[in-house]
């Protein structure tokens, strides 16, 4: 345990602190941030080191591993260009050990550290998991002791588990980082943004891998073009997927790895691997915080109940983040902790707005979306859909990168920018210009006349938003006329 205090509003233990902080993701970072700069005595409590998971165990190291399979895939794209390279050999111990580095580096330098530390927060790291003694009291593994008048939970969210036999025998995507070498093969279960993560990175450093996924489609959150597209690629790079594959019977040792037995209609199956990765979804991590204990209820699914003020069943303490089970992303998590914050500090003062959440995930090839699915917005709209594919674009087609799309989904009578969906190249950042447009209200045709840069990426997305305004124009014409 580490205890650190800088400048004003010191802990004094013999008092009651204002405001407690569990948890040192986004979320807790931006709570405790929020509620020192409205003047409380903060404490900010964590199980392990500053940043939470996404910084020790989610986006950061996963990015750093994304990254390092691109490197690996261009590396192979140079001879196109005339650049002679042996072909690349990957030291998987030495990539976790950037890994590592990386996300020290994000710690160390986190422009949110330096300034929860000069307002004077008392940040607790390493300090185990914390409880609840008593409403106003908690305490860590680790024996801190601590009461204050309000809680923040930020506690986060972990893998969910399977109740199969010997499940036991199988991975999370966090045990990636105790491996000494690639995995000759594997399997992953389960085809949201994890699994297809996972089975993205491994299978370009060198993997045999076979994505399951229960459903009729991987990534069911996405676009159904988008699914399609993401389903497609990966099978051509060597990816075996499996949708609608059945039900899990169990899992079982064998003398090279484990074996998953399954069944479909009356069939049984198996498949075999070095290692099994179970990615079926996230649930909230309250294990040890004993919630009776402040009588803070759960929902049906076992995540922290709160109100639009992010108030739990207990008037003081409050929740935020992938804890609540809103939207699991850390934008989303930032937003609820500084509302949190803000209500637990200045009373009932504040809710969440409606919020344009940009959703990525850097797999080969990257997918990101945006606003609506054209699924979603023909429930309700009049929709116009276009699609400019990246084999029509000077950009893609200079960088060799001409697989995938980019998709607008605008209302026919509004002009009204209801939904981006794009795959492949830099599709995640194409995606950050398209949220930046909705979240401003700009029409369609007032996105077209954005001179952006020619040629990037983000043009990309000029060339979409300016076929969908041609096209509504030539309509308006036509029913004039």
């Amino acid at each position: 345990m580490k205890a650190r205090t800088f400048g004003r509003g010191a802990v004094d233990h013999k008092k009651m602190i204002d405001v407690i902080v569990i948890g040192a993701g986004p979320a807790g970072v931006v709570a405790a941030l929020r509620a020192a700069d409205l003047g409380t005595r903060t404490a900010l409590v964590t199980r392990d080191e500053f940043g939470g998971m996404a910084a020790n165990d989610g986006p950061v190291p996963v990015r750093t591993l994304a990254h390092a399979a691109r490197l690996i895939r261009e590396a192979r794209q140079l001879g196109q260009y005339g650049i002679a390279v042996s072909e690349p050999v990957l030291d998987y111990t030495r990539l976790l050990a950037r890994v590592r580095e990386v996300a020290r580096d994000v710690r160390a330098r986190s422009t949110w550290r330096e300034q929860i530390d000069a307002l004077g927060v008392a940040v607790y790291e390493n300090s185990g998991i914390a409880r609840f003694v008593d409403p106003q009291t908690i305490e860590t593994a680790t024996g801190l002791r601590l009461q204050a008048k309000s809680f923040i939970l930020c506690t986060g969210g972990i893998s969910r588990k399977l109740d199969v036999p010997g499940f036991e025998l199988t991975n999370t995507h966090s045990d990636a980082w105790s491996l000494t070498s690639v995995p000759s093969s594997i399997l992953v279960i389960g085809g949201g943004a994890t699994g297809a993560q996972v089975a993205s990175v491994f299978n370009a450093f060198g993997s045999r891998v076979q994505l399951f996924h229960r459903g009729p489609r991987i990534l069911p959150t996405e676009d159904e073009d988008i699914s399609a597209a993401v389903a497609s690629a990966f099978r051509n790079a060597g990816i075996i997927v499996q949708e609608n594959f059945g039900e899990i019977e169990s899992f079982e040792k064998t003398p090279s790895g484990v074996c998953m037995k399954y069944r479909r209609d009356g069939r049984c199956s198996t498949s075999e691997a070095s290692l099994a990765v179970v990615a079926v979804g996230w649930q909230a991590n309250t294990v040890g915080l004993n919630l009776a204990a402040a009588g803070v209820e759960t929902d049906t699914r076992g995540f922290i109940r709160v109100d639009p003020y992010q108030r739990t069943s207990v008037p003081h303490i409050f929740a935020a983040g992938d804890v609540i089970g809103r939207l699991l992303l850390v934008p989303p998590a930032i937003q609820d902790g500084f509302v949190a914050a803000t209500n637990a500090v200045r009373g009932m003062t504040m809710t969440l707005g409606e919020a344009v959440n940009p959703i990525g995930s850097f797999t080969d090839p990257e997918y990101a979306q945006v606003g609506l699915t054209e699924a979603q917005a023909r429930v309700t709209h009049d929709v116009v859909a276009s699609t400019i594919h990246f084999d029509a674009t000077t950009r893609t087609i200079i960088d060799g990168r001409t697989f995938g799309f980019c998709k607008l989904i605008v209302d026919r009578g509004t002009y009204k920018i209801l939904g981006c969906h794009v795959v492949g190249e830099r599709a995640v950042e194409i995606t950050q210009v398209a949220a930046v447009a909705i979240t401003a209200g700009m029409r369609v045709d007032e996105l077209a006349h954005v001179p952006l840069s020619f040629p990037t990426y983000a043009g990309i997305l000029g060339r979409v938003a300016a076929t969908v305004t041609r096209q509504l124009n030539r309509q308006d014409v036509w029913q004039m006329n």
